[in-house]
């Protein structure tokens, strides 16, 4: 830790990496940060970190790849300009002023895109559809980029191919993709006019994410430092944590690839097969009803949480299970008005045939996952990461079924 702190103070030019105010922090191997002296405020800034130790564009222009950037044509993406600075610092080693931020980040990452198929093939169908997207961006990333890895042949001894491959490539990308702050969008005539707003911070990557705290997170243009300051109060020898964002489960395995553990925004989505399969098959109205919620924005993000399914399953639900005889009053079921106790009572009743469904699926996924465990060995850890995902699916599902059935003893 210390090695990584000196070296940082060179990177920043002699300027002082950090400022955490009169606040004294202590930091362990695994990236978490505890107050050693006094406690944090509401308000006060827990770090401020000088523009001249954000790994931006601006830092690749100033660089020995700079030439070759703004020579390429197309000119390369803000993200493909990055990534590239980051394979090959990596490849540098010691030669490289970046590597004790280097040598901290991750050697290789949990997000989908770099899990074994076998193992993707067991998540949740909407996040299985996602990764399958993401690994198909990256794949399509790789291979539209190797022409301009080729140019940059001159400033190697080895083939470039042997430097830049699809494994480099992608933990360049998810590098940047999980530890990437927001700047403030610039436009450089190099590169391609895809928003240029990520950079790497170093010394920020060894605080964890919660999502029970809220913190306010942005680039001071006055005093060109990334500044973060909490909305909570910390204690002396507590660990201080940021939030990346208010995001479920299935967000953070995606875009971070972990998971986390009784988090309140976690939540089971419900697609749109699911939403109808207990509706009657018979109901002549079935298309025209889904075709409105479609309209308006009712037949995505629906789900159950921890407080039980939330209001637009049930109006998506409510809409569906409207008789024939009061059609006409869908729109005020969208506005949130009670059209009848039969209604209210059986869109109850189907979303907790859904839930029951949602938890015997989960169980079964848990069984499966724990018999791979046994024969795979060599995958447990990615495996080890989706029974969590699952685990905690389950979790959500039976504090919805418990607020459903709460919810019916209404109408008994």
């Amino acid at each position: 830790m210390l090695s990584f702190l000196l070296g940082l103070w060179d990177l920043a030019l002699e300027q002082p990496y950090v400022h955490l105010l009169t606040h004294r922090v202590g930091s362990d191997s695994i990236g978490g940060f505890w107050l050693s002296y006094s406690g944090f405020l509401e308000g006060q800034m827990i770090i401020s970190l000088p523009e001249s130790c954000l790994l931006t564009t601006d830092t690749v222009i100033r660089s020995y790849l700079g030439a070759y950037i703004t020579k390429w044509k197309p000119p390369p993406s803000p993200l493909l300009a990055l990534c590239t600075f980051l394979v090959s610092e990596k490849h540098a080693g010691d030669r490289s002023l970046w590597k004790p931020y280097l040598e901290i980040l991750p050697k290789a990452y949990t997000c989908p895109v770099c899990l074994e198929p076998e193992v993707v093939n067991l998540l949740p169908k909407s996040l299985k559809a996602k990764a399958e997207e993401q690994r198909a961006r990256v794949q399509e990333f790789f291979a539209s980029s190797r022409d301009f890895f080729s140019s940059l042949q001159p400033l190697f001894v080895e083939a470039v191919d042997s430097i830049f491959s699809y494994s480099a490539l992608l933990w360049a990308w998810c590098t940047v993709n999980t530890r990437a702050v927001y700047l403030r969008p610039r436009q450089r005539e190099c590169l391609s006019a895809e928003p240029d707003t990520c950079a790497l911070a170093p010394y920020l990557d060894l605080l964890n994410h919660s999502p029970r705290v809220q913190v306010k997170a942005a680039f001071n243009e006055e005093t060109h430092s990334y500044e973060i300051r909490t909305t909570s109060r910390w204690r002396k020898h507590e660990e201080v944590f940021i939030c990346y964002g208010p995001h479920d489960n299935q967000r953070l395995f995606l875009e971070y690839g972990f998971v986390s553990v009784h988090n309140p925004h976690a939540c089971v989505y419900v697609s749109r097969e699911i939403l109808v399969k207990y509706l009657p098959s018979r109901d002549k109205q079935m298309d025209k009803k889904i075709s409105i919620l479609k309209d308006h924005g009712y037949i995505e993000n629906l789900t159950f949480g921890w407080d039980g399914p939330s209001w637009r399953l049930l109006t998506a639900l409510k809409l569906l299970c409207l008789e024939a005889e009061k059609f006409t009053c869908w729109k005020k079921v969208l506005l949130g008005e009670v059209i009848s106790d039969m209604n209210e009572k059986t869109s109850l009743d189907i979303a907790q045939k859904i839930c029951y469904y949602f938890m015997e699926e989960t169980n079964a996924m848990l069984q499966k996952v724990s018999h791979m465990k046994d024969e795979k060995e060599a995958l447990i850890n990615q495996l080890t990461l989706v029974e969590s995902l699952w685990t905690e699916e389950l979790k959500v599902l039976r504090a919805s079924a418990k607020t459903l059935h709460s919810l019916q003893t209404a109408f008994t």
